[in-house]
């Protein structure tokens, strides 16, 4: 909801930094897949409850994530990018609330709640993205994709911002997957509506 406005923001500094990055010759790619393993260590650290140390590799994960795609206009946006940003991103998100799971298992099944959430969100949005590349449909509102980015609700602010209040109040846990769960099912329902919406018109329209 909010990814949109902060790039404005966010994206002068990250391109600085994106350039510096591409004159080392350091690959989009090569940043993507580090910045996974970064964040994918902070599973094993809230299974044994290290929630701060977690915390600390889920915003360098961010941070990672946001500099692939700078580095990636500075140099070659390719589909392997996008395909690697995508596929882990959302192996990402489901990890760290699966780790919460192991952490508490009284609250397994909120966990599995918000996982099922996540299919939502991600089948809304990725199902419109191989239509919306069929009839020639583009966008850069969250600036340049590989795909057709449909907002939503929950998005990359909304989720690390989630991420974050888990690892502050792990024993609010079940009440902040609980909350996010509904953002995530209006989230679904809005993309659901707008997406019918602009596949119902004829021919390809270019926003």
């Amino acid at each position: 909801m909010f990814d949109a406005k902060l790039r404005s923001i966010l994206d002068p500094g990250l391109n600085r930094l994106g350039y510096f990055i591409t004159q080392r010759n350091i690959s989009a790619n090569s940043i993507t897949v580090v910045g996974f393993f970064i964040g994918i260590s902070a599973v094993p650290l809230i299974s044994l409850h290290y929630y701060t140390t977690a915390l600390v590799c889920i915003f360098v994960n961010r941070l990672f994530d946001g500099l692939d795609g700078a580095v990636a206009r500075q140099s070659h946006v390719s589909d392997v990018g996008g395909y690697l940003d995508i596929v882990l991103d959302f192996i990402f998100y489901s990890a760290i609330v699966f780790a919460f799971a192991i952490a508490q298992p009284e609250n397994a099944i909120y966990s599995a709640f918000l996982i099922f959430s996540f299919i939502g969100t991600g089948s809304s949005f990725l199902a419109f993205a191989i239509f919306a590349e069929k009839r020639g449909l583009t966008t850069e509102t969250q600036g340049k994709k590989s795909i057709y980015y449909l907002a939503g609700l929950a998005e990359g602010f909304e989720t690390i911002t989630t991420l974050a209040l888990m690892c502050l109040f792990p024993h609010w846990f079940w009440i902040i997957a609980l909350c996010f769960a509904a953002v995530c099912w209006l989230s679904v329902i809005f993309r659901m509506i707008s997406s019918v919406d602009m596949l119902s018109e004829p021919g390809q329209m270019q926003q």
